[in-house]
């Protein structure tokens, strides 16, 4: 299967080995990866601050850059779902476009659904030692339906000892644009969600959506705490060695394209 890469923005200012990770997964699996270099932002932060003319704007390069491709698949519940349930409905009143965005959203997919529920994939071949726990993102979970998927996968981990942590379903305060208005809001909730963690006696916490990774990560560090912070196909993909989210020495290795972003081997 020829599979189109959308990278995220996040994946690839901040965190590039999450890309790198998917593309590794994904030809394990079978497929032709290709990364699309006119791709952009899925538009989301303008989606929701209100900013439709932009939104559309944005949606509409998304929409070229990704046609022709027999599945679309990113490491992200959250933008995969804004391209998959959000698209359609900004072209509703132009019948060309809305069509076009709603081809894309057929073959629009979350990684690690893309990988259990399509691919039927599960010879994952990665060990990591220890104790984790997973936190699943809001949008992932309520609007692309991902929440057995990664335990499966990480079932397959040799040395792991996956524990569910109480409230693995309670928003950790990051919500895209969420934590900038309401800051105060935001800490109490991504304090609670770390207390869940840590009762859980997990040593590490894994999820599918690197905004709310950032946001666990970048508290946690900020109150110094031991434990570390990955993203789910990063352990998939046999790199649950690289350093945690929010520590040094992230720098993407060295090659072509732009900003660490991925390329087909």
């Amino acid at each position: 299967m020829r599979v189109g890469l959308f990278v995220t923005c996040l994946a690839d200012l901040m965190r590039p080995s999450v890309a790198f990770a998917a593309v590794k997964l994904l030809q394990d699996a079978g497929c032709e990866v290709v990364v699309p270099e006119a791709q952009t932002c899925c538009g989301q932060p303008a989606l929701n601050s209100g900013d439709s003319g932009d939104t559309r704007q944005i949606a509409q390069r998304v929409i070229q850059a990704f046609e022709g491709f027999e599945a679309v698949v990113g490491p992200s519940g959250s933008c995969m779902g804004t391209i998959k349930h959000d698209y359609p409905a900004l072209f509703v009143d132009d019948p060309v476009w809305r069509a076009r965005a709603e081809d894309l959203s057929r073959r629009s997919h979350e990684l690690l659904s893309f990988l259990v529920d399509v691919l039927k994939f599960d010879a994952v071949a990665a060990r990591f030692d220890g104790r984790v726990t997973y936190h699943d993102s809001c949008a992932g979970l309520r609007e692309m339906g991902v929440k057995g998927q990664p335990r499966k996968l990480l079932a397959g981990v040799s040395g792991m000892q996956l524990v569910e942590m109480q409230g693995t379903e309670e928003c950790c305060g990051f919500g895209g644009t969420f934590c900038v208005k309401y800051p105060d809001i935001s800490t109490k909730m991504v304090d609670d969600k770390i207390a869940h963690i840590q009762a859980s006696g997990a040593a590490a916490v894994l999820g599918g959506d690197l905004g709310c990774l950032l946001n666990i990560a970048g508290r946690i560090q900020r109150r110094g705490l031991p434990i570390r912070v990955l993203h789910t196909a990063e352990v998939l993909a046999g790199m649950g060695a690289s350093p945690s989210i929010g520590e040094p020495g992230q720098a993407p290795p060295a090659g072509p394209g732009h900003a660490g972003q991925p390329q087909p081997s």
